[in-house]
């Protein structure tokens, strides 16, 4: 029977995506991608996040919470590669592992705090979903962390599989304005899995409360719809 090591959910994310279509699929592709890390009540102290600020980018590690199975395998079909090539599980940094843990790379835009939950993290660039369990948080050393000349095997390098998004301005009128460019940046990363290419196809994602409808074509995505958030 294998180990097992207790882990505690220290915190929690705030971000604008409440499901896991259109999420980039990497930290860091969508810099102005703001989220907010909340800590749990245990871990509401100023003192443990003493030093911090000195620091302009931090680790966070995290569950994939909508990834959590009892089994594993040893081979994942990577998207990337059209969804029917395999590659070993840890080639890939696909959710489905023996231990469901994921780990970005954020730029830290500031430390605060809010009523009712002490001191918070503001972050830029990362690739989580709503309320994500945090399990760990590290700060980023550029003397060790950076690897410029490293080999990136079959992933596509930043900016490479981008599309042109093609948005009437009626439409791009119903999306608040400090909102735009990053929901723009978010649909040039293509949030379709890669396997599907299917140019008659209507895709939708919700970002921010905003409801976006979307087709695709070569390397174009065209925006159909745009539904604003209710009024509140």
């Amino acid at each position: 029977m294998a180990d097992i090591i207790p882990m505690k959910i220290i915190a929690r994310i705030r971000s604008e995506f409440p499901a896991k279509f259109g999420i980039p699929r990497q930290s860091g592709l969508v810099e102005t991608l703001r989220a907010t890390v909340v800590f749990e009540p245990e871990y509401r102290c100023p003192d443990a996040l003493r030093g911090l600020e000195g620091y302009s980018h931090i680790w966070l590690l995290w569950q994939f919470s909508e990834a959590v199975r009892d089994g594993w395998s040893p081979t994942v079909r990577p998207p990337r590669l059209g969804g029917n090539t395999r590659m070993g599980v840890f080639a890939t940094r696909s959710p489905f592992r023996p231990n469901p843990i994921g780990l970005s790379s954020v730029r830290l835009e500031g430390i605060g705090e809010e009523p009712g939950t002490g001191p918070v993290l503001y972050v830029c660039g990362a690739d989580l979903m709503d309320n994500t369990p945090i399990l760990d948080i590290k700060p980023y050393l550029p003397y060790t962390d950076s690897h410029p000349k490293a080999s990136g095997g079959f992933s596509l390098g930043p900016g490479e599989g981008t599309l042109d998004v093609d948005i009437a301005p009626p439409l791009l009128e119903k999306i608040p304005s400090s909102q735009r460019q990053t929901l723009l940046d978010v649909l040039a990363q293509d949030p379709r899995p890669a396997y599907q290419q299917e140019p008659d196809r209507i895709y939708g994602m919700t970002f921010a409360g905003i409801e976006v409808r979307f087709s695709v074509e070569g390397n174009r995505l065209t925006v159909r719809e745009i539904i604003p958030p209710d009024p509140v």
